[in-house]
């Protein structure tokens, strides 16, 4: 027996409600952002206060994507269970918790626990936003989605900038005013949210049942792309958390002013890329992406001044802007029927991959030196060349890139086998 299919653009959600809702989950992203590049800022001055090696602050960073990573994909099948409007208020309270733990921390092991707070209640965020836009916005996904994420760079942009001043003013150890501060906008997005209707999940809109949901996220496509976006959170995450740590000793800048550079870049063009997108398709733009980043951060490896550093940051913010949200639109357009759970579980490959990481990073800092921490994270945006251009050249022979769209299929039969398609698209989009 067939079921009616409900098309997601019939949720009801005024114009204001929806404006509202964006705000507030731009607001959310620039908090998670702040905690982000402060702590970048801070981690010399942390290692110092609780003496402690650069591996080992390493791993209080690499902890807080391990808390981002589980509770991504703890939250993502939860926006359906629960609702998307009690996880935000709930990563609200997370990041206030996790702030003030940080502050007053007496020792490493408490530091440790706030990290994994932050990280949760970013792991949250994550798990709302991006279904939240993608359903609100169903028929601009990979656009709105960028605009969206356009304030992760915000908000290292305001994170670094406010850093940088409270060190002119009061010092290098002035950390715990620094992280004060991030408490500003998380009240900002609780006051957002608090009364404000919410809608279901595209999925659960279009009467898509969690078989269907399960069966979206084991096909090969969404493994393969799992993987590659682990490469692309390790060349952009990897380098930006130890900027400052690399740049203030091998090129004798702030490498904080540079993370705020190349996030002031990012921010503005993550508004180009709808046209960007529509030009040369997303996959065509992640081949581009991977390119330039491969080129600027082995410069920026080099970079032993502040004009060389500068300009090989310009390359390299160009080619990280657009992987992240990029990679969820493609996820949204490929998988709709993944739902939230989709876009949680390759947030969550890519995050959880951070806690391996960043502490490698530490270590290769430790022992080989500055520069080459920044030169052996360079593999990953190589792989990712070949990964995307062979991902590129499999839509090309099917006709080019093209999104799945719910409201074409008016079955309820298990798409995912072989041979099976969706009417009115290319086979390509069943891999």
């Amino acid at each position: 027996m067939s079921t009616e299919r409900i098309s997601p653009q019939s949720v009801l959600i005024s114009d204001s409600q929806r404006r509202r809702l964006f705000i507030a989950s731009c607001l959310a992203l620039v908090t998670a952002a702040m905690v982000f590049s402060i702590r970048a800022d801070t981690m010399l001055a942390l290692s110092s206060n609780f003496s402690e090696t650069m591996e080992r602050i390493g791993a209080i960073a690499g902890i807080h994507f391990l808390g981002f990573a589980a509770f991504i994909l703890i939250g993502s099948p939860l926006c359906d269970a629960i609702g998307m409007r009690t996880l935000l208020l709930l990563a609200c309270l997370l990041h206030l918790g996790g702030i003030a733990l940080t502050i007053f921390a007496p020792s490493y092991n408490i530091l440790w626990g706030a990290a994994i707070m932050t990280g949760c209640a970013h792991g949250l965020v994550e798990a709302v936003i991006n279904p939240l836009i993608a359903t609100i916005y169903a028929e601009d996904k990979t656009n709105k989605l960028n605009i969206l994420h356009a304030w992760w760079p915000a908000g290292i942009i305001i994170g670094t900038l406010l850093a940088f001043t409270i060190t002119q003013i009061a010092g290098p150890g002035a950390w715990k005013v620094k992280m004060a501060v991030i408490l500003l906008p998380v009240i900002g997005y609780g006051l957002l949210i608090l009364g404000q209707k919410f809608p279901p999940t595209e999925r659960v809109a279009s009467g898509i049942s969690n078989g269907q949901m399960f069966r979206d996220v084991m096909r090969p496509m969404f493994v393969f792309l799992c993987l590659c976006m682990v490469l692309t959170a390790t060349t952009e995450f990897g380098p930006n958390q130890y900027m400052e740590s690399v740049l203030r000793q091998t090129a004798n800048t702030s490498g904080t002013l540079v993370l705020g550079y190349i996030s002031a870049f990012m921010f503005v063009m993550r508004f180009f890329a709808g046209p960007i997108a529509h030009r040369i398709s997303p996959v065509g733009l992640l081949v581009l992406s991977a390119i330039l980043a491969t080129i600027g951060l082995f410069s920026l490896s080099y970079a032993n001044t502040a004009v060389t550093a500068f300009a090989a940051a310009t390359v390299f913010a160009t080619g990280i802007c657009y992987f992240w949200p990029t990679m969820l639109g493609v996820t949204s357009e490929q998988f709709p029927r993944g739902g939230a759970l989709a876009l949680g579980i390759i947030g969550t490959m890519a995050t959880a991959a951070m806690y391996f990481v960043l502490p490698y990073v530490g270590r290769i800092f430790d022992i080989y030196g500055p520069a080459k921490a920044l030169r052996y994270v360079t593999f990953a945006p190589i792989v990712l060349i070949v990964a995307f251009g062979a991902l590129y050249a499999y839509f090309q022979t099917k006709g080019g890139y093209k999104a799945v769209r719910i409201e074409d299929d008016s079955s309820d039969r298990a798409y995912a086998g072989a041979g099976n398609t969706i009417p009115g698209t290319k086979a390509a989009t069943n891999l």
